[in-house]
């Protein structure tokens, strides 16, 4: 098989617990269309890559079934297979559910944490305000990520994870990164301060309204994004 750089050889081994085949091939184009190598809206060139990974047609149209139920790909009758792109309907559909689902955790996270708890997130929010200062973009996004998924984590709610993980995926199909728009990083670190604060305060209301607020902001740094030539 002729895998592309990172990626492991696909089997067809039966080992126990070895994933099947098109599993492998789905994980495969998962990661890249989450990278945009097969990007928003590009149709899919199933004996192209087919002939890459060295299968046949078949595990790849199980692979991208499967994507396709996962919403990242639409097959289409007589055109094919494209990658799945966010319209601004969908965003504006998908950012109030997640800043409702992300509110909730900042809730549950303030209700559970303790001295400890406060000390991560104090170092992670330090990671944020020393990448903020060095307007490095790609590790303020990291941090920021770390921040959330500490709060999934000390929120303690695996319901929560799972339905903000699922959302989370579709908006990796957007071409656009809030965090490019020209203050976005400033207004987000802003943010995160009020969000700690008020979990060390212990006001688990005003943390989850300031989570909320906090993603929701995301999105009109998206929209503004949109204007920008």
């Amino acid at each position: 098989m002729n895998a592309r750089q990172g990626s492991a050889p696909l089997s067809g081994s039966a080992a126990l617990g070895a994933p099947a085949l098109y599993e492998q091939v789905a994980e495969l184009l998962r990661a890249r269309i989450y990278a945009h190598e097969l990007a928003p809206g590009a149709w899919i060139d199933e004996q192209s890559l087919a002939d890459e990974f060295g299968i046949s047609r078949t595990p790849m149209r199980e692979a991208l079934k499967v994507l396709a139920a996962e919403g990242l790909v639409e097959l289409r009758p007589r055109r094919g297979c494209y990658v799945a792109e966010l319209s601004e309907r969908d965003l504006d559909e998908i950012f109030p559910v997640l800043a409702l689902l992300e509110g909730r955790v900042a809730q549950e996270a303030t209700h559970r944490a303790a001295s400890a708890d406060f000390s991560r997130l104090e170092r992670i929010h330090a990671d944020l305000e020393r990448h903020a200062a060095a307007h490095d973009t790609d590790r303020f996004f990291e941090a920021n990520q770390a921040f959330h998924g500490a709060l999934q984590e000390l929120a303690g709610n695996r319901w929560l994870s799972q339905l903000i993980d699922d959302t989370r995926k579709f908006l990796k199909l957007t071409r656009r990164d809030s965090l490019r728009l020209d203050g976005r990083i400033q207004a987000s670190l802003a943010e995160h301060r009020d969000i700690l604060a008020a979990i060390r305060a212990k006001d688990a209301a005003l943390a989850a309204r300031r989570m909320h607020d906090h993603i929701l902001s995301g999105r009109a740094a998206l929209a503004r994004l949109l204007t920008q030539p």
